[in-house]
């Protein structure tokens, strides 16, 4: 009876191995997951905060098509910590950045590793200690990029990610 009971259960374990194995990259999808080509959500707050209201989806849909996400009751033009903007960058075509076709060139030519953009050359940032992180998720070339980055400022950000975190309109 127990051999029965062992083919069984090992009948069965197949097919529901083979079920949830199908179901596991929905379960683990980000946000968006259907967006068509190459996205990247992209996030940049000032500040020692971080960026986790970003990841847990807790800013509006409005937020993230151009926005501004503030933490607290930070007012527009504010720079405490915690401010933040983020925005969601579209590639195929290029839409929903302030500088989407130059940020969408240069990720293409970065294979969309952010960390493999070229530092602007001759840039020259203040030593001044005012922390930035920029985070981006998303899709490119149908591989998942998880980026954060906390830069001693803007600027220094700005000259190692290129028109990346530039989301100034």
């Amino acid at each position: 009876m127990t051999t029965i009971l062992r083919a069984i259960r090992a009948g069965l374990l197949v097919p529901l191995a083979l079920l949830l194995a199908g179901a596991a990259p929905a379960a683990h999808a980000t946000p968006g997951h259907g967006l068509p080509g190459n996205w990247l959500r992209l996030a940049v707050t000032h500040g020692d905060a971080r960026t986790g209201a970003i990841r847990t989806g807790a800013i509006r849909a409005g937020d993230v098509l151009g926005g501004d996400a503030r933490a607290g009751d930070a007012r527009a033009g504010d720079a405490r910590a915690g401010d933040a903007r983020s925005v969601l960058l579209l590639c195929d075509p290029p839409r929903g950045h302030a500088h989407a076709a130059l940020a969408c060139r240069q990720l293409a030519a970065a294979g969309g590793d952010i960390g493999r953009i070229p530092r602007r050359a001759g840039a020259m940032c203040p030593m001044l200690y005012a922390p930035v992180t920029a985070s981006a998720y998303g899709v490119w070339d149908g591989r998942r990029v998880d980026y954060t980055h906390a830069f001693s400022n803007s600027c220094v950000m700005g000259a190692g990610t290129g028109a990346v975190f530039d989301l100034a309109r």
